[in-house]
This record gives C-alpha cells, sequence and structure tokens, in this order.
C-alpha cells in the first residue's frame, strides 16, 4: 500500500486548481487522471495538425484572481459576435433583440406576442419565465425549440435555479429598435472573449499541471472511506489522509464501498446532458459565415452550437487551412447517437448552407463526451444535496462542475478547485 498526503481524482480545471493550490501551501498530493493526458472538459485534441478543444472554451472571466493565472499566457482577444441560425437566416445573439432579418409579417407577429406575454403571475417552471420573458411566439419559436435541442427535455421540466446568469431579460425597446434596424449591439456576458495563441485553451492552466504530480491513464476503481484507501484500475491501493474528487456525483456514489442505498438513488436520479463533437477539418483559409461561434435553431440540423476553431486561433489549423466544430447533446439517460449518423447529418448541412464544398473537406471526426451539461429538473437540489451532504461527512471535498453538480464556467470550475484545497487543514498532517 502506498501511502499519500492528499489524492486528487480527476485532472480538470478544478483538480489542477486544487493540486497547485495545495502546492503552495507546501501540502503533498498526487492526481489521479483516468485519460491519457490531463485537461478534462478543457483539454484538446489534435487531428492532421488541427487542434480541437473539448466544446467551444473562450475566456470572459472578470475574476482578478483566475486572471492572474490565465493572463501569463499568450492569448487573442476576440470581441464577442455570436449569431444565430433560424432555417437559412443569419439573425445576430439574442436572437429577440435581432429580428430584422426576419419578413415584415413575422416581425409584428413576434412583436405583439411580446407585447401580449402574461406578467401577473410567477412562473414556476423554464417554459412559464419563457412565455413571461418574451411572450409565446418568440418562446415557442425559438427557446423552447432551442431547449429541447440543448438539454434534450421538455422546458416545463427544468427549474430556474439556473438561469439568472444565463438569460438576459430582454426589453421592449431593444426588440422594437433590433427588428427595425440591422443592430450590432453587444448583449453577450462580457465585452471581451480571450483565448490562448496556440495549443488550445489548456494552455491557460498547462504552467500549473506541468508542475503537478498527475498520474495519468490511472482510473480510481474504488473508494473505501473507512480505511481512506483508493483502488486503481490497476489494483494498486493508495491511502490518503485527505481526498478531493471531481469526480461526476452519479460515478462516485457507484465507486464509495458500502455507500447508503438513499445516497445510491439520489446519485441515480441525477440527470446531465452528454456531448458528441464533430469536428471539420477544411483545406481553405476562409469559412462562410465568418462568425467565431452561432446557435442553430433548425430541426433538422441535429447540432446545438457551431464555431470556428481556427478563428478562435489561426494557430489551430495549418496554413491556408481552417476548421469547424459542432456540438449535438443528448440527455444521459437517452440512447447515443451513431457516431455515422452525426457526421452524415452536419456533412449534409455544411452542403445545403453552401458552407463549403465536398472536395474542400480533409476529414470529420466523432468525439463523445460522457458528460457535458448539468440537468436542473425539478427535484435536482434535494438530489445534490443527499450525495455532497454524505461526501462532506466522509471528509471528501468534491469541487468542480460535476464534483459540486452546478452550471459551472471554467473560472467558477477554478476556483471551485482553489476552495477545496482551503478545506484541506495543516493540522491533518
Amino acid at each position: 500500500m502506498i501511502k499519500k498526503d492528499v489524492i486528487i481524482i480527476g485532472a480538470g480545471i478544478a483538480g489542477i486548481s486544487a493540486g497547485y493550490h495545495l502546492k503552495e501551501r507546501k501540502i503533498n498530493n498526487i492526481i489521479f487522471e483516468s485519460k491519457s493526458k490531463p485537461g478534462g472538459h478543457i483539454g484538446n485534441f489534435i487531428i492532421k495538425d488541427f487542434t480541437f478543444d473539448n466544446a467551444i472554451h473562450l475566456s470572459f472571466t472578470k475574476n482578478d484572481y483566475v486572471r492572474k493565472f490565465f493572463d501569463k499566457t499568450d492569448y487573442i482577444t476576440h470581441e464577442p459576435n455570436p449569431h444565430c441560425l433560424d432555417k437559412e437566416k443569419w439573425l445576430r445573439h439574442p436572437i429577440q433583440n435581432n429580428l430584422y432579418n426576419l419578413p415584415m409579417e413575422e416581425k409584428v407577429e413576434l412583436l405583439e406576442s411580446f407585447l401580449n406575454r402574461p406578467l401577473d403571475y410567477s412562473p414556476k417552471n423554464f417554459f412559464e419565465w419563457l412565455i413571461v420573458q418574451y411572450g409565446e411566439k418568440i418562446a415557442l419559436r425559438y427557446p423552447v425549440e432551442y431547449t429541447k435541442k440543448y438539454w434534450g427535455m421538455e422546458p416545463e421540466t427544468l427549474n430556474l435555479n439556473w438561469v439568472e446568469k444565463r438569460f438576459r431579460s430582454p426589453k421592449f425597446e431593444e426588440i422594437l429598435s433590433g427588428a427595425l434596424d440591422d443592430k450590432n449591439e453587444n448583449h453577450w456576458y462580457a465585452d471581451e472573449m480571450r483565448y490562448p495563441v496556440k495549443g488550445g485553451y489548456y494552455q491557460f492552466v498547462k504552467p500549473m499541471a506541468d508542475s503537478l504530480d498527475i498520474k495519468c491513464e490511472s482510473a480510481v476503481k474504488s473508494i473505501d472511506i473507512k480505511n481512506k484507501t483508493v483502488c486503481l484500475n490497476d489494483n494498486s491501493i493508495y491511502q490518503y489522509k485527505q481526498l478531493i474528487s471531481t469526480v461526476p456525483l452519479p460515478k462516485i456514489c457507484k465507486m464509495i464501498k458500502s455507500c447508503p442505498k438513499d445516497v445510491l438513488e439520489s446519485g441515480k436520479k441525477l440527470l446531465w446532458t452528454t456531448v458528441d463533437l464533430i469536428s471539420i477539418g477544411l483545406n481553405k483559409p476562409d469559412i462562410p459565415p465568418p462568425y467565431l461561434w452561432w446557435y442553430i435553431y433548425n430541426k433538422e440540423n441535429l447540432a446545438s452550437r457551431g464555431y470556428s476553431p481556427s478563428l478562435k486561433s489561426p494557430k489551430n489549423a495549418p496554413p491556408g487551412c481552417s476548421s469547424l466544430q459542432f456540438e449535438i447533446y443528448n440527455l444521459s439517460t437517452k440512447e447515443r447517437y451513431s457516431p455515422n449518423l452525426l457526421i452524415e447529418n452536419i456533412k449534409k448541412s455544411l452542403l445545403d448552407m453552401n458552407i463549403c464544398e465536398e472536395k474542400d473537406i480533409i476529414f470529420i471526426d466523432h468525439k463523445h463526451l460522457p458528460f457535458g451539461n448539468v440537468v436542473f429538473y425539478s427535484d435536482m437540489e434535494s438530489d445534490r444535496k443527499i450525495v455532497n451532504d454524505f461526501l462532506k461527512k466522509s471528509n471528501i471535498f468534491s469541487c468542480g462542475r460535476f464534483g459540486e453538480w452546478d452550471y459551472f464556467w471554467s473560472d467558477e470550475s477554478f476556483m471551485s478547485g482553489k476552495n477545496a484545497s482551503e478545506k484541506v487543514t495543516i493540522n491533518d498532517f
């Protein structure tokens, strides 16, 4: 048996942050990562000299402490310019504020519905919230349909605890102005987006990761909280004084020996989305449309979002080439999509939209991410609390998007790892 002071499970951004901040406090730690390299959700992969992130990833953090680390990496600054694809029409994001490209009769119908939206009751779920915010016509045409693609669920089944920082409440003057004029106003979360010059989003934390003891291809099979040991996939046993975990809550419940039945049942109830990535290399330098990322409302296109890694940084593609990537979300309880189905679906959409010709395509790659986003169904918080309370009682400090089971951006996951490290007290050693 090998003894370690602190064991961290998972070398994503939260695990790396936890390990780094422990090291700053002179507390020895080791990180076990099941994949072949660190990074987790902010990791990347290379295909024929094209660099792709695991989903879009741009930093817009306003947290000065996080920027102290991220800004050590040379980065490119982008102005947010997201767009939306509605059938064959491109509209700026947020779509309800940018209806200019629609036919006049459609704009009038949507504006009239906004003015007649119900304001005399408090919404109890996400569907009701959308109707109150946007009116029935706008809600049904855009966010309701997008919810089904992005969350894999009807909006009636989602609660409102995640909405505030993700959605902007519109004003009539904004909607009217955006319907009458081709506005170019920024309604995004931030005024700028930052991305490393080369090496993908992971470069923001790579210097920290390189300074840590990270054991890749070392999956933890089981955790014995009574004897404070973890068993790895090679059956080696490590004993810890303190344990920090970034493991998704439904998985860690199954990993813990003698986990209480109510905790296991709550873990089973938790829902999340998976992500299928379709990554495309093109042998031409320019991509129409020239937007960094866009939201896809077309039902026939299975992707929820598309974006260009080579626009994030030219270093993400070889000279004279460019790249695209698409995200397809699916609920964890549903059957996985066939990779060939997704590839053909995205390819057909590209050709139908004249974004490229078949001769322009160097490759189309599929990659599956088993965890995408936490789903806020009606009773999620009570199920999450049962699991998290048990972990705290068991002296497991759980952190990160899937460890805390929250809708974290990367800077929040970074701070979650830091906060977990601070729960490790020097008196324990």
